[in-house]
């Protein structure tokens, strides 16, 4: 999970569209989702799901997923990124 914050969301909303559909045609890739915080207009999760750790870590390293990312990385928040089931 990614949390992000951004005033602009058509902009990230349309910048998470491009990323997921970057993502999608990764090997690996399950599913992912985007949502609008329901406390605070301007924070938004993205949620991706993988088969495993290497193929999410080998996505993020092509080419296409770094530049579709870029627009939406720049509004993640800095926090811990890995999270265990409950």
């Amino acid at each position: 999970m990614t949390r992000l914050r951004a005033d602009d969301a058509a902009a990230l909303a349309a910048g998470v569209e491009a990323l997921l559909a970057a993502l999608a045609v990764r090997p690996g890739f399950r599913d992912g989702e985007f949502g609008r915080s329901a406390d605070d207009p301007t924070l938004w999760a993205l949620v991706t799901r993988w088969e495993g750790v290497g193929a999410y870590r080998r996505a993020l390293s092509a080419a296409e997923v770094k530049i579709a990312g870029a627009p939406v990385w720049v509004h993640a928040l800095d926090e811990p990124g890995v999270y265990l089931p409950g």
